[in-house]
């Protein structure tokens, strides 16, 4: 084999963590540096019958990019932009690429890559592939999967295969799960083979952005506004992010802004387009859902968006970093990713809120995307007895989510976290379906166990 496996402790150490808070250390590490290497990797390990996880950034937050079983692929180097083609509006890029450099580096090219997960500038594209992650902006864009056009995959023989998307309108032939092979990969968070390439679709970058912070002494007021928006006239919102009180004084302290240290909730929002944003009707309409109106904050030019964007990202990362002491004696960040539909959001946030008094632990900090029925709750489980408490209130919560509507999962995939919960969401065809479609890619197992199929 020309690509050297690494056993060393201190090189399998430094895989065997990702945002996950969990802690598994493979077995060997490989790094290979182009396709050529990936597809004879996974070929040899097919042969030796041992297991091979892919990973990119790590900054899964399931466990999906870490293993202590068999082989850690680490992509990381398959970084090159390969080709953007504005004549045929894509772009070309190996799994490894960060997705916040491939943005701009189409933006620079006046292209906008729509995708936009909080954790662009570590994540990699064949990452927020392998997860169909999404953002704020999916709220308009929607998630990974519609932007994919075309992948090159290594499967589970080692074979390298590339897939395109059909190009018709109409198409009657084979059921519909079969009928478009690029969908498989999408969200399958490394099982049925590994991404080293995708195409992917781009849109001209809107003539102007403004994004704006509405701030409100109450989580009703905020989240009855987050409705109105999405059904009012004359606005056309591309992202609706929700911080309930405690994400909001971490917000508050991240930008050291004293007029928001006294709201209980703050939604933010942009427009984008091109034509001159509709601000005062945004105004007019957060007003009549008692905006503290000496709070509101806008954010024009692409400097102040980056602002917005780095105290939004204050929140998780202040949870990480809460988290993180407790690491050492079993405890973790316990995050969710469920969503509803968007009008169900704050009944179902006051069900979670009162399974969380009835447990006796705090109440999470939550925040995310409100547009989209999708927040996310964060705790610091602070030992293994107290994260079993937390997910115990999880999934009484999950149950509700479901009942309305909802999804145990919306961007960041079940990994081997939140693996336990498919069947909550997924009846006995439907898994029988599932692991035939595993079995039918990988047969032997060996790709991401443990992975989306507990």
């Amino acid at each position: 084999m020309s690509v050297a496996l690494a056993t060393d402790a201190d090189v399998r150490a430094a895989y065997a963590r990702d945002a996950s808070g969990l802690e598994r250390t493979p077995e060997s590490v490989a790094r290979p540096a182009t396709q050529g290497e990936v597809a004879e990797l996974v070929m040899q390990a097919a042969a030796e019958h041992r297991s091979v996880t892919a990973a990119g950034g790590q900054t899964s937050t399931t466990g999906a990019s870490i293993t202590d079983r068999g082989l850690l692929l680490s992509l990381r180097a398959l970084d090159k932009i390969v080709e953007i083609d504005g004549d045929r509006r894509i772009v070309r890029a190996e799994a490894g690429v960060l997705l916040g450099d491939l943005k701009r580096a189409c933006a620079a090219e006046g292209w906008l890559l729509a995708p936009d997960p909080t954790s662009e500038d570590e994540c990699t594209i064949g990452g927020a592939i392998a997860c169909n992650a999404s953002g704020a902006r999916s709220l308009r864009y929607g998630a990974m999967r519609p932007h994919v056009s075309a992948l090159s995959v290594v499967m589970a023989d080692g074979a390298m295969e590339r897939f395109h998307r059909m190009r018709i309108e109409k198409n009657t032939v084979g059921y519909a799960a079969v009928q478009e092979p690029v969908d498989w990969f999408i969200g399958s968070e490394g099982t049925l083979g590994v991404v080293v390439e995708a195409e992917l679709s781009l849109t001209p970058l809107p003539a102007r952005t403004i994004g704006m912070a509405f701030p409100f002494a109450s989580e009703a007021d905020a989240l009855a506004f987050v409705v109105s928006a999405r059904q009012a006239t004359g606005i056309d919102p591309r992202c609706l992010e929700y911080c309930d009180r405690q994400a909001t004084q971490i917000v508050a302290t991240a930008t050291n802004d004293p007029a928001w240290k006294a709201a209980l909730a703050i939604v933010y929002a942009e427009e984008a387009g091109d034509d001159e944003p509709p601000l005062e009707s945004w105004l007019a309409l957060a007003e009549q859902h008692h905006v503290i109106e000496a709070a509101v904050r806008v954010y024009d030019g692409e400097a102040a968006l980056r602002d917005a964007r780095h105290w939004r990202h204050a929140v998780p990362a202040t949870m990480h970093e809460r988290a993180a002491p407790f690491r050492a004696h079993g405890g973790r960040r316990v995050s969710t990713d469920w969503a509803v539909p968007y009008a169900k959001l704050a009944r179902v946030l006051g069900r979670a809120q009162a399974f969380a008094d009835a447990a006796g632990i705090a109440q999470a900090v939550t925040f995310g995307h409100a547009g989209n029925g999708h927040p996310h709750q964060n705790w610091v489980g602070e030992s293994p007895e107290h994260v079993l408490r937390i997910e115990e209130v999880v999934e009484r919560t999950l149950k509700v989510v479901i009942a309305e509507g909802g999804t145990v999962a919306a961007e960041h995939g079940l990994g081997k976290l939140k693996a336990r919960w498919i069947p909550l969401q997924l009846g006995a065809r439907q898994l029988g379906l599932l692991r035939a479609i595993k079995h039918e890619l990988d047969p032997q197992g060996m790709l991401a166990p443990g992975n989306l199929i507990a």
